[in-house]
């Protein structure tokens, strides 16, 4: 056993000792990861803070995946995992999302790089419906499938290939007959 119960002091240094930190993102991150990594944990106290962050480093940390009920208005408006009270509660009555005390908040629920990052994040996925939709609308035009009445697409596939690449001429010989 490490130490006894209650003393807390150790005789000797650790035994086995990491030489390399724990990488959540190691092997390729996943999408879930991605965003685990990259949200922002605001309206909490330091502690709580530092908890979130915790899991959010050793993989611990789980999304919700359906609204949660808020403690103080009884409206499913918790998005965020682990949190009790919702953002517009927490800011109204200034208390941490998480634990409901009344604690200094460490990232306000409203600052200014939240909204940037929102205007952000808007604009990104308007370029990406964009994007989207301009592929969509290159499938659907005929300019892909060119005129099927000619030969030229065919003629140079089904005779013999020459280096591995289309000819830009034709090695067949057209053959017309007269009546």
């Amino acid at each position: 056993m490490s130490s006894q119960k209650g003393n807390a002091s150790r005789s000797r240094k650790q035994k086995h000792q990491n030489t390399i930190a724990y990488k959540n993102d190691k092997y390729g991150a996943s999408v879930q990861v991605k965003v685990t990594n990259s949200k922002v944990h605001d309206g909490l106290c330091k502690r709580c803070k530092d908890v979130i962050e915790w899991k959010v480093k050793y993989n611990k940390y789980k999304s919700l995946t359906q609204p949660r009920t808020c403690v103080k208005c009884s409206q499913k408006t918790v998005k965020d995992a682990y949190h009790v009270i919702c953002k517009p509660c927490a800011l109204m009555l200034e208390l941490c999302a998480k634990c409901g005390k009344k604690e200094d908040i460490v990232i306000p629920v409203n600052s200014p790089t939240q909204v940037d990052e929102k205007e952000e994040d808007s604009d990104q996925k308007k370029t990406r419906h964009s994007r989207r939709k301009k592929d969509l609308d290159g499938f659907d035009s005929d300019d892909e499938f060119g005129d099927l009445g000619s030969d030229d697409d065919f003629a140079s596939s089904s005779g013999p290939e020459q280096g591995g690449s289309k000819a830009p001429g034709h090695d067949e010989a057209h053959v017309s007959f007269k009546d």
